[in-house]
C-alpha cells in the first residue's frame, strides 16, 4: 500500500541520526465508508486505494494517513520517514536497542523495516521525502479595510482545506518510558512534558513543536490527528461545518500552552478526535529547544472552554 514507484531518495540535511517526518498514520475502523464521510466533511481529499482510504490534503500528493477495515477502531501502525543514507544506521540502532524486526503486515510493502514498540504498537521506518515543514507555517490575519465588510454570509463561506498533517497524539501506559523509547530508536527529541501525564516530541531535522505526542492511559491507543490550517477563521469555519453535518462533540476554540497552537477538536465516529490547528511553534534543525517539565494544571491550555470528559478517554482500552 505504500507507493514507492518512481521514488526519488531525499538527501540528508545534517549529521544527526533520526527520522525526519511522521510520514503517515494508519487506523483500522469497522466501516471505511463512515471514515470517508467524516474526513471528507473535515476538509480532506479522500482517495480510494483498494479496500482502504488514503487521507490527503488538496494540492498535495502525499498520503498523510490511511484507513483500513477491521473489527474495531484501532491504531494499526505509525510510519516514519528518514533520509536514504540514514536507513541502515537507524535499523542497526533499533536492533541494538533490543527491538526485534518483523515482516510487514499483509497488504503493506515498503522500502523500510518494521518492528513493534515497547507496548506492542506496530511501527515502520522507511526512506521517504521529508514532509515535516522546513520552516514555520504562515498564519494569516486579514483585517478588513475601513468601509468594507470583513465577513461573508454563511452560504458563501469557503470550504476549509487543511494544508498538511501536523502531528498525532497516542495513548501510552508509561509516558516516561515512551519518551526514552522514541529517543533511542527514532531519534526524536523531547520538546516539553507535564509530569508523567503528557509529552511532546519533535524531529531533529526541523519540525513543528511536536510531530508525536504522548498521553497517559491504561493502554496504547490513538487519541487524535492534528491538521494545520492557515487561520483562526479557518478553525472556526471548520468547526461550524462539522457541527452542521452532525459532528457536534469536541473541544474548542482554545489555545494550547505547549506548542502554542490555536485549536478545535472534533470527536470522530470512534471516540477519538481530529484537530484543526493553527500557528503551532516550530523548532528549526539548528536549534536545541529548552525542554522543560511543566505543572499539568498550568500547561494544558491558555484559554478555552472546560475540557469535556470524553476528551480524556481511550476507547481502544474500553474506557468509552
Amino acid at each position: 500500500m505504500t507507493a514507492i514507484a518512481g521514488y526519488v531518495a531525499p538527501e540528508a540535511k545534517s549529521g544527526d541520526l533520526g527520522v525526519h517526518s511522521l510520514d503517515q498514520f494508519v487506523l483500522s475502523v469497522p466501516d471505511v465508508n463512515v471514515a470517508d464521510d467524516f474526513y471528507t466533511n473535515f476538509g480532506l481529499n479522500m482517495v480510494r486505494n483498494g479496500n482502504s482510504l488514503q487521507l490527503k490534503t488538496f494540492g498535495h500528493e502525499h498520503a498523510w494517513g490511511s484507513v483500513v477495515e477491521g473489527k474495531s477502531k484501532a491504531l494499526h501502525h505509525l510510519s516514519f520517514g528518514c533520509y536514504a543514507e540514514d536507513i541502515a544506521r537507524l535499523k542497526a540502532r533499533v536492533e541494538e536497542a533490543g527491538v526485534k524486526l518483523i515482516d510487514p503486515p499483509p497488504g503493506f510493502e515498503s522500502n523500510g523495516f518494521w518492528f513493534r514498540n515497547h507496548e506492542g504498537v506496530l511501527m515502520e521506518i522507511k526512506v521517504a521525502p521529508k514532509v515535516s515543514p522546513d520552516s514555520k507555517s504562515d498564519s494569516t490575519w486579514m483585517p478588513a479595510p475601513a468601509g468594507a465588510p470583513g465577513a461573508t454570509v454563511r452560504a458563501k463561506a469557503p470550504p476549509v482545506r487543511p494544508r498538511r498533517l501536523s502531528h498525532v497524539l497516542i495513548f501510552t501506559a508509561d509516558v516516561l518510558a515512551s519518551i526514552k523509547f522514541y529517543e533511542r530508536t527514532l531519534g526524536l527529541r523531547l520538546s516539553d512534558r507535564a509530569s508523567d501525564l503528557v509529552a511532546f516530541m519533535h524531529g531533529i531535522h526541523g519540525s513543528d513543536h511536536h510531530l508525536l505526542a504522548l498521553v497517559k492511559s491504561s493502554a496504547p491507543g490513538f487519541h487524535h490527528c492534528s491538521w494545520d490550517v492557515s487561520s483562526i477563521n479557518d478553525i472556526g469555519l471548520g468547526a461550524m461545518r462539522m457541527h452542521d453535518k452532525g459532528w457536534q462533540k469536541g473541544w474548542g476554540l482554545g489555545r494550547h500552552v505547549l506548542g502554542s497552537n490555536y485549536f478545535h477538536y472534533i470527536m470522530d465516529p470512534w471516540g477519538s478526535f481530529s484537530e484543526y490547528s493553527c500557528d503551532i511553534d516550530y523548532i528549526p534543525k539548528e536549534d536545541r529547544w529548552p525542554s522543560a517539565d511543566h505543572k499539568p494544571e498550568d500547561s494544558f491550555y491558555l484559554w478555552g472552554p472546560d475540557v469535556p470528559r470524553e476528551f480524556t478517554l481511550n476507547g481502544e482500552a474500553g474506557e468509552i
